[in-house]
């Protein structure tokens, strides 16, 4: 099929989006092309702006507009507590809960050998730093379950051993609404060693 040569060039661009593929971006471009210019202005605005204004904390590496994310700029914030996470994405999950009142830190990514990613390349040392500095009682570590998230989570743990810090990792097990039957084995197991007790 002979598409024109603007077109085109928008899907290719659309198709490199996560998730996007080439039928998706089609769809997309066929919609854009439909709407009204000042629609389409507005999201290209958005989306430079996006890449222009968003840069990352120099505390936490969360997102942020200034220097310092709103989360620790907030002086309410329990700095006791530092949760690791992986990406700024589980900042903004855990944040949705409301029930986490504590600081972060975002690593950027996990250890992956394989991939070429050790502790260097990960927010490790800046970890440290802040663990020195702020004195925390306690280090929640918040990494996906993936083997390179336990890795990291052990990394962590090993790396902080001798000191007198508090480390926890969040609960891992069976989400609300499935059926014991589906659940993988391994989740089964987590569930079993998280189980806490009905007072």
């Amino acid at each position: 099929m002979l598409i024109a040569e603007p077109l085109e060039i928008a899907i290719q661009e659309l198709s490199k989006l996560p998730g996007i593929g080439r039928k998706t971006a089609l769809r997309l471009s066929l919609f854009l092309l439909r709407q009204p210019d000042e629609q389409v202005e507005n999201l290209v605005k958005a989306m430079i702006n996006l890449k222009r204004e968003i840069k990352f904390c120099k505390n936490c590496y969360n997102i942020a507009t200034e220097d310092l994310c709103l989360i620790c700029q907030n002086p309410s914030r329990d700095s006791t507590t530092i949760c690791v996470v992986e990406d700024f994405n589980d900042v903004i999950a855990i944040e949705k809960t409301n029930e986490y009142h504590g600081v972060y830190h975002v690593l950027g990514g996990v250890l992956s050998p394989l991939d070429g990613i050790g502790p260097n390349e990960l927010k490790m040392k800046e970890l440290q730093q802040r663990v020195e500095k702020l004195k925390p009682s306690e280090l929640i570590l918040a990494l996906n379950p993936s083997t390179e998230g336990e890795a990291t989570s052990l990394y962590i743990a090993n790396f902080f051993k001798d000191s007198n810090l508090k480390i926890t990792r969040i609960a891992r097990g069976i989400p609300i609404g499935s059926d014991l039957e589906f659940v993988d084995e391994a989740t089964v197991i987590r569930a079993l060693e998280g189980r806490i007790q009905i007072k």
